[in-house]
């Protein structure tokens, strides 16, 4: 019993050294205020080190930064499609949640040319998406009208299969390091999800509650190569790191209010890229472990 308390306690006051940390962590602008539009997400990191994220200087595009202050547009979306979530796949192809298409759209990046990869009619509006090792594609599908969502899986091939309808309201996915656990949180409702993945079909199962906050909304996360979460905390003005067992690990404060994705990058995958809704911009900074998909990008 003593060993247990002796651990209980021991691991409440990391958990409290790490809170307390946060207060003085850093960002810096990557990107300046008005940069992008207030529909500012993605983001994504290439295996050259390049950032890209949606709607840059107008809706329906998709911008790229390979310096500090150096934002240019990438590519134009097809008519009608306005892209969300960003993620890079092993084959080194760009996918892009186009939430009024109802598709993940695929770019290749060196031809630029864009092809629709999945599509679903029965889509709300296709959020964010996550990519495990293996190629399937995990897409939230939030209703914000009604506070409700959906979860989606594509195979490598392009079929799109519903897991789970009727959620909260969908947001940020996340596979994680370990390509065991899927994470997919809800925006209004706070909450954030664990299943299990098969390792045959990757569906998920075994669903369980991880972390709920008492305020604000959650968006985008990733996770870091040991597991950890990084979730952008939208209306705090924070990204909230949280352990694979749902412990709260960190605060990062941040500049702007609003954030809405994340993404590692930089030369070691330390580099945390948070893009704001508010500013139409991007902030940094440095997190202790390198991030899982950035990691995956380099051993494939």
């Amino acid at each position: 019993m003593k060993n247990v308390l002796f651990r209980f306690v021991y691991s409440q006051a990391l958990s409290l050294l790490a809170l307390a940390s946060c207060a003085s962590a850093q960002t810096t602008d990557y990107v300046g205020d008005g940069v992008f539009t207030q529909g500012i997400e993605g983001p994504a990191v290439d295996a050259q080190g390049r950032l890209y994220a949606v709607n840059f200087a107008q809706e329906g595009t998709i911008g790229v930064v390979d310096q500090p202050h150096n934002a240019q547009l990438f590519v134009t979306l097809p008519e009608g499609s306005t892209g969300n979530g960003i993620r890079f796949g092993r084959d080194g192809a760009i996918y892009v949640a186009d939430y009024t298409g109802h598709n993940v759209l695929k770019i290749d990046p060196t031809t630029k040319a864009i092809s629709v990869h999945a599509h679903s009619a029965q889509m709300n509006q296709p959020n964010d998406i996550a990519i495990a090792k293996s190629g399937v594609i995990y897409a939230s599908d939030p209703k914000w009208a009604d506070g409700t969502g959906n979860l989606w899986m594509i195979s490598p091939a392009g079929k799109v299969s519903l897991l789970e309808a009727n959620m909260g309201t969908t947001n940020g996915v996340e596979v994680s390091a370990d390509e065991q656990h899927l994470y997919v949180n809800e925006s209004v409702q706070r909450r954030v999800w664990k299943y299990d993945i098969d390792k045959t079909t990757g569906a998920p199962s075994n669903k369980r509650l991880l972390m709920e906050f008492a305020d604000h909304g959650l968006d985008g996360m990733r996770s870091d190569v040991l597991g950890n979460l990084y979730i952008a905390r939208y209306g705090a003005g924070e990204v909230a790191v949280v352990s694979p067992h749902g412990t709260l690990l960190q605060r990062i404060k941040l500049k702007g209010q609003k954030p809405t994705n994340v993404a590692f990058g930089g030369v070691d995958g330390k580099t945390v890229y948070v893009t704001l809704q508010d500013r139409g911009a991007i902030e940094t900074f440095r997190s202790e472990q390198a991030g899982r998909e950035w990691q995956l990008l380099r051993a494939k």
